[in-house]
């Protein structure tokens, strides 16, 4: 079983965020980053699936400037067999369909039996990038798996459906399935492993080699939303009140 696990380098919760003076994007100087935490369950489970087979590959693949090596270096101490990083030059790429045709002329060289990806990141919160891939792959595809059972030559993948529904589905492998949080419970890294990866593989795609196009979508501007406080002291008899309270609570607040 040779399983691709794709993983993120995102600005961590507890950091600050502070706009670039062209105000399309975070002053990264300033910022902490991590490993994205959805794409933290989809390497865990990856790590599962082959510890069950007692047989395997895991591979991490990540996009980003030189910096991403951090969370690449933490995937392996955690446990997985070797890298590969499509190295970026500059600002990342923030264009979904642009991404996923980057992964997938690098993903398709491999043969993956299985390639795992987060729901989405924690900054942009796209959530496209896994099923992008799989379509282009041509590969069967599920989306928001909480259980994964891998059987002969194919795989079961429970999915959270919505107001507590759940369903089960069986794809053929190779397939792409995008991982919902909380399925199972990140490892750490351990001492062995943090220094078990300084000598693990890490393969570098130079910039000048991944596809370039055209962007289909794109932000304009970052901002930091902006809170203000207003007080409304309503008059007028009982009814007159509740009738206004009443309209608060529908439009303003948004109460159904």
């Amino acid at each position: 079983m040779k399983i691709a696990v794709l993983i993120k380098q995102v600005p961590g919760s507890e950091s600050t965020l502070p706009m670039n003076n062209s105000q399309d994007w975070i002053d990264e100087p300033s910022v902490t980053f991590v490993m994205n935490p959805p794409d933290n369950f989809a390497l865990e489970e990856a790590l599962l699936i082959r510890e069950k087979m007692s047989e395997g590959e895991v591979v991490v693949v990540s996009m980003g400037p030189s910096r991403v090596q951090k969370v690449i270096r933490e995937g392996l101490a955690k446990g997985a067999d070797r890298a590969i990083h499509l190295e970026e030059d500059g600002q990342i790429e923030i264009d979904p369909l642009l991404i996923a045709q980057r992964f997938t002329d690098i993903l398709k060289e491999e043969n993956f039996d299985l390639i795992l990806t987060g729901l989405q990141s924690d900054d942009t919160g796209m959530g496209q990038t896994g099923v992008l891939i799989g379509e282009m792959l041509g590969l069967p595809t599920a989306t928001l798996a909480i259980e994964t059972d891998v059987l002969d030559g194919q795989i079961r993948v429970k999915r959270e459906l919505e107001s507590g529904w759940f369903q089960w589905v069986q794809l053929p492998l190779p397939a792409s399935i995008s991982i919902q949080s909380g399925l199972n419970t990140p490892r750490y890294p351990s001492l062995k492993g943090i220094m078990g990866a300084k000598k693990k593989e890490i393969r570098t795609v130079p910039n000048s080699d991944l596809l370039s196009g055209e962007q289909a979508q794109s932000m304009d501007r970052i901002f930091v939303p902006t809170t203000s406080k207003k007080t409304e002291v309503i008059e007028g008899d009982a009814d007159q009140v509740v009738e206004r309270i009443v309209e608060i609570l529908r439009s303003d607040i948004k109460v159904t």
